[in-house]
């Protein structure tokens, strides 16, 4: 019997085969679209993953005024940030940071679904968010994913 047969291979930067897809994230719950956009990120459902490399897709998410959230969530969550200065922590509830910017709020809760290393900050840099129907990643061709379609 060869042995070879049975060798597990491990991707690496050269033979991953990165794509860019879209994600419309029209009344799409929140939390659900950040888990799904962060294994499309992290490449989970390829055949090919490998934990230690960047094997995800690039995602484009457009729509991004129009998430919604269960419940009372608008304004019963808190999140806090911090300037670094002594008394500089601050807290937002999710309809302010709406408000404010919708971007931030769905960039916000895909990076906390990725991983806290330098994979995941690497992960991050592929996530575009837009708040309409319009982005500006055209000549890299796309192609739109449905994640009701995908586990």
């Amino acid at each position: 019997m060869d042995t070879l047969s049975y060798k597990t291979i491990s991707a690496n930067k050269a033979t991953v085969q990165k794509e860019w897809v879209i994600v419309d994230a029209t009344d799409q719950v929140l939390g659900r679209l950040g888990s799904k956009v962060a294994k499309l990120l992290r490449g989970k459902y390829k055949p090919n993953y490998t934990p230690h490399v960047d094997c995800g897709d690039n995602v484009i998410i457009i729509n991004a005024d129009k998430v919604r959230l269960t419940g009372n969530k608008w304004n019963d969550r808190v999140f806090f940030f911090h300037s670094g200065y002594p008394g500089g922590q601050t807290e937002v509830s999710p309809a302010e940071l709406f408000a404010k910017s919708p971007e931030k709020l769905v960039e916000k809760t895909v990076k906390g679904m990725l991983p806290k290393t330098k994979l995941g900050a690497q992960l991050y840099r592929n996530l575009h968010v837009y708040v309409g129907a319009e982005h500006k990643n055209q000549a890299q061709q796309p192609k739109v994913i449905d994640l009701n379609s995908i586990k």
